[in-house]
């Protein structure tokens, strides 16, 4: 007598249901349209996990330059300016500094500035 794999298969199309529970349409009830939005989601879910770096990096980069227009002075040249005399900040806290500690922020500009 053959074994029917009727338990394992319920569980595992109970498990893909579960994952795409709130989803559209056949995507939440049909356990094979279920599967493809998955593999979707999940490949999505890979790229933009990279496109989230780059989205950030531009949103510090546009506060950076708010920033550094206030002094007249383009971010660009700032930057420049920044390395030319081996201050070594990255964007990150570039922009977190320029949004929450101006005065600080100031210092930095005028030091790149001589």
């Amino acid at each position: 007598m053959r074994v029917k794999g009727g338990t394992v298969s319920r569980r595992k199309h109970k498990k893909v249901l579960a994952a795409t529970k709130g989803m559209r349409d056949m995507r939440s009830k049909s356990v094979r349209r279920a599967k493809e939005a998955l593999l979707k989601a999940g490949s999505n879910a890979y790229k933009d996990r990279k496109v989230k770096k780059r989205t950030f990096r531009a949103l510090w980069n546009i506060r950076i330059g708010a920033a550094t227009r206030k002094f007249d002075l383009s971010y660009s040249k700032f930057i420049g300016a920044l390395k030319s005399k081996k201050i070594e900040l990255d964007r990150k806290v570039l922009a977190e500094i320029a949004s929450e500690h101006p005065a600080t922020f100031e210092k930095i500009v005028e030091e790149a500035e001589k």
